[in-house]
């Protein structure tokens, strides 16, 4: 079974398909991983978001990380494992969810935007957190934040993340990224998911050679 770390290891960028339904779900996770993909979120403000997790769930199995976003209250926690979820994915610092998913054998990612909200998550046992929204949170905050926190919590930037601003991100500390429009739309098609996809996958191969 594929853990955090290890997909992290493998690509460590987070597909956010905010929006995407349940019918098309499926090929286009498949484009992700066609592209070297290892963590797919499907938020759940998405249409029928815990039956697209479970088809991504049960189409790819332990190839993939596959998760929720925008999670924010323990039950949800519990839906989401109940149909195979195995990472959560929060937009808020909220310690209730972050013990939910623990509790449950879940990753937590919950997100964070000060140097208070990120140690409290560190507290309650996240597995890495979301610096949210990072449109907010340029590269210098990211830096000056990196230098304080534990050097083995993976941060992770997400908000407007593209294949041009992610090098400053990186070289200030990030250890990934989250990303969604600029990698999936409503209404995108596989295809041309896949060639966003191979667009942030060779930014990704290209900063870590560097």
């Amino acid at each position: 079974m594929l853990t955090l770390s290890d997909a992290l290891t493998r690509c460590p960028l987070v597909a956010i398909l905010r929006g995407v339904k349940p019918s098309e779900v499926v090929e286009i996770g498949q484009a992700l991983i066609d592209a070297s993909f290892a963590i797919i979120e499907v938020p759940l403000n998405s249409p029928d978001p815990l039956e697209s997790i479970s088809l991504l769930a049960k189409a790819f199995g332990p190839k993939v990380l596959v998760g929720a976003g925008t999670v924010t209250s323990a039950d949800q926690v519990i839906d989401v494992g109940e149909v195979g979820g195995r990472l959560i994915v929060m937009p808020h610092a909220d310690a209730s969810v972050v013990r939910a998913a623990k509790a449950g054998g879940l990753y937590a990612l919950p997100g964070f935007a000060t140097p208070t909200e990120a140690f409290a998550m560190v507290a309650a046992g996240a597995d890495g957190l979301k610096l949210f929204p990072a449109e907010a949170n340029p590269p210098k905050v990211l830096k000056a934040l990196r230098a304080v926190l534990p050097r083995h919590m993976p941060i992770m930037p997400v908000g407007s993340i593209t294949p041009d601003n992610m090098p400053e991100y990186w070289a200030a500390g990030a250890n990934g990224f989250g990303l969604g429009s600029a990698l999936y739309k409503i209404g995108a098609t596989p295809a041309q998911v896949a060639v966003s996809a191979t667009q942030f996958v060779t930014a990704i191969h290209r900063i870590r050679g560097a």
